[in-house]
């Protein structure tokens, strides 16, 4: 049973090399635990404060981002906007072009109409009062033929034009 009860001795001896043990402990490993515990945590800290501003940076850029993506969605609107704008502008101004340049060419075909027209009218006026001279002609050269006819035309004539004035 010796051994599992020590005597006043051995624990008197094992009490003073705990205190030595202790008191070298505390003097010298001590403080310079502490110190490594203090450099840990400070390190710690400013691992954890690293990351939160890395974190608040990462959150600015999205930040950022946000808006530049959304910037360049509102810039890319408006140019579409801008180029259906264009594209219909375009448009109207062809379709007008086109309609002024129909006009004048219908303007042209009536006036090249109304020439050939007037000229196909004056052609048959012409060739109208050749026939009519022709005829006219014929039957003045029958009825002149004859004394009488002849003095009978001649105050047919004089009395229109004495009515006539």
């Amino acid at each position: 049973m010796e051994l599992f009860t020590p005597g006043f001795g051995l624990v008197f001896w094992m009490f003073i090399s705990f205190a030595v043990l202790f008191f070298v402990l505390w003097k010298f490993a001590w403080p310079v635990i502490l110190d490594i515990v203090d450099k840990r945590a400070d390190l710690i800290d400013k691992g954890v404060e690293y990351a939160q501003n890395a974190k608040e940076q990462l959150d600015k850029a999205q930040n950022e981002a946000d808006k530049i993506l959304a910037e360049a969605r509102r810039r890319e609107a408006d140019i579409l906007r801008e180029a259906d704008s264009l594209k219909t502008q375009i448009i109207e101004d062809a379709r007008a072009e086109a309609k002024e340049q129909a006009k004048k060419e219908i303007d042209a075909a009536k006036l090249s109409i109304e020439q050939a027209k007037k000229e196909a009218e004056q052609s048959i006026r012409v060739e109208v009062g050749a026939i009519a001279l022709a005829i006219a002609e014929k039957v003045v050269r029958k009825n002149m033929a004859d004394d009488e006819a002849q003095a009978k035309l001649v105050n047919t004539l004089i009395d229109e034009i004495e009515n006539q004035n």
